[in-house]
């Protein structure tokens, strides 16, 4: 995929999912704004890829507040001129708990970010591509937006509303040739989400990591968890010119989990 003379703006650029697809996009030829609160994290990612002889600038923000999000949409037009391909990426998984153990300010966070800091990206965001007509953006759901996740009450019904944002502002931007689709991966290699899981199996079900592993394996037909790189590749192709006649999806990449 060739994305020589696009602008990808990327939240979440820090670590991860976002780190990884920043630096695929420009990889690919992209002028790349890496947009994140930990802003040594995104300054690291930026020069990373400058390094790299790409094109690179960091943004500090949070995506939680309106004028974060219109300050990072400012120094992406101010470095760059435009945004061709916006990966709306930053989120959290909070607390796993039982809803009725769950903590409301915890619960509450999770939703600022996850679904307000997704809503307010692409009210942002929108508005440029609109202008010229083209565009493409992708979401960050998950598995757990398709799925009941016991003991991740918030983080499932973020990724659920995150799911639903996608179809509403697909629709409403179609016409004027801009996409909107999300990303749904299961539970990836080397992320947040997965330290996470992966730590309070061992602390609470006293299993080692070995066992941990093969207990989510095991549900998932193709055998293994997710890499980090099978959502770079799906994310990227949504993004390009490729999926040109994709939008409003929802795209599973779980090697099969929800689907048995």
């Amino acid at each position: 995929m060739d994305f020589s003379g696009k602008v990808a703006l990327v939240t979440g650029a820090a670590g991860g999912i976002g780190e990884a697809t920043a630096k695929a996009f420009a990889r690919a030829g992209a002028k790349v704004v890496a947009v994140d609160r930990d802003a040594a994290g995104a300054r690291r990612v930026a020069d990373e890829i400058v390094q790299s002889n790409g094109d690179a600038t960091a943004v500090t923000a949070d995506v939680t507040k309106a004028e974060d999000v219109e300050a990072y949409v400012k120094a992406a037009l101010d470095a760059y001129g435009t945004i061709d391909c916006f990966f709306n990426n930053a989120g959290i998984e909070g607390d796993i708990k039982p809803i009725v153990d769950y903590d409301d300010s915890v619960f509450d966070q999770i939703i600022s970010v996850n679904v307000k800091g997704v809503y307010l990206g692409l009210k942002h965001v929108l508005p440029v591509m609109l202008a010229k007509k083209s565009g493409a953006v992708v979401n960050t759901a998950s598995v757990a937006g398709i799925t009941g996740t016991p003991m991740m009450p918030a983080y499932c019904a973020s990724k659920h509303a995150v799911i639903g944002i996608t179809k509403v502002a697909s629709g409403e931007v179609a016409r004027q040739g801009v996409r909107v689709n999300c990303v749904c991966p299961g539970i990836t290699e080397a992320t947040g989400v997965w330290s996470n899981v992966s730590a309070d199996y061992v602390k609470n079900m006293n299993l080692p990591m070995e066992e941990v592993v093969k207990k989510f394996t095991a549900k998932v037909p193709l055998g293994r968890l997710a890499r980090i790189e099978d959502v770079v590749n799906v994310t990227c192709f949504l993004a390009s010119e490729k999926a040109d006649y994709v939008t409003g999806q929802a795209i599973n990449i779980t090697g099969g989990r929800e689907m048995h």
